[in-house]
């Protein structure tokens, strides 16, 4: 019996042994290894930058796409002016002038009401090309030339409103989009009664 009592004593003196070593080893639960780690890359943590939120980048791109395409329809427009005989196409023309620089006060207001910054449009390659053709055009081609690339603008901005007014992240840009998408499918509407002009 001594001896079991011996051999039993030392079993249990080497597992408080190895409870002492695990608890020394062990950090402190106020340890800052202790907490669960930061994920890596976290917006927030150190060294790792904050993210712009997505509704300022997605309105501001819109604002910017917008802004290009009022500015393509009022100078391709007075391009026409200087050229053409053809008074539907110059009334039509006349209108872009009108009504884009109307959806241009339209999206800024809504800009500044959503506080999404507006710079000055730029026309990205394809509308700087097509505004070319139109300057370059002689008399004789300028109305079709025009028309063509007019049908081709305003597809693009219906899709460019109809997305923002549908998916977009500032409700005063949305409602901007919605009534700009009525006045670009009117526009579209009176290009294809001039279909025979070109």
């Amino acid at each position: 019996m001594t001896k079991k009592f011996w051999m039993l004593g030392t079993a249990l003196l080497a597992l408080a042994g190895c409870s002492e070593t695990a608890e020394e080893s062990a950090p402190p639960t106020n340890s800052p290894t202790a907490a669960a780690p930061a994920s890596v890359g976290t917006p927030g943590t150190p060294g790792v930058p904050m993210a712009a939120p997505a509704t300022a980048a997605q309105s501001a791109a819109y604002v910017a796409k917008a802004g290009a395409g009022d500015l393509w329809e009022i100078e391709s427009s007075k391009a026409l002016l200087a050229k053409s005989d053809n008074s539907e196409v110059r009334k039509f023309a006349q209108m872009m002038i009108d009504q884009h620089g109307q959806s241009t006060a339209k999206i800024k207001a809504a800009a500044a009401a959503a506080k999404v910054d507006v710079a000055a449009p730029q026309l990205d390659p394809a509308q700087q090309t097509m505004l070319e053709e139109i300057k370059q055009a002689d008399a004789g081609a300028i109305d079709a030339i025009y028309l063509r690339h007019q049908r081709t603008a305003h597809d693009a901005a219906l899709a460019l409103h109809r997305a923002y007014s549908e998916h977009g992240d500032a409700e005063s840009l949305k409602t901007a989009a919605r009534e700009i998408v009525t006045v670009v499918e009117m526009h579209r509407s009176h290009l294809d009664k001039l279909g025979s002009q070109a």
